[in-house]
């Protein structure tokens, strides 16, 4: 499973590697070579890359697309 989180963290991190900074940008590049080099990511980098991805992850509120999804009132009709 470590590898396949890897996998996700990695992907949604591409988007953003314009908006890290140079120690990020360099972090990144180096679990991209590992990632292609098909290595686990020991627990020490694997934190480091989740931490990389939260800040980057933030999650959409979806409460402002409820209205779009309730049920119209039967005795409307």
């Amino acid at each position: 499973m470590a590898y396949r989180d890897q996998q996700k963290y990695l992907d949604f991190l591409k988007r953003f590697e314009n908006k890290m900074d140079r120690n990020e940008l360099e972090d990144y590049k180096k679990f991209v070579k590992r990632q292609k080099d098909d290595e686990d990511f020991d627990t020490v980098s694997m934190k480091r890359l989740k931490d990389l991805y939260d800040k980057f992850y933030s999650p959409v509120d979806k409460s402002k697309y409820d209205n779009f999804f309730k049920k119209s009132n039967e005795s409307e009709i």
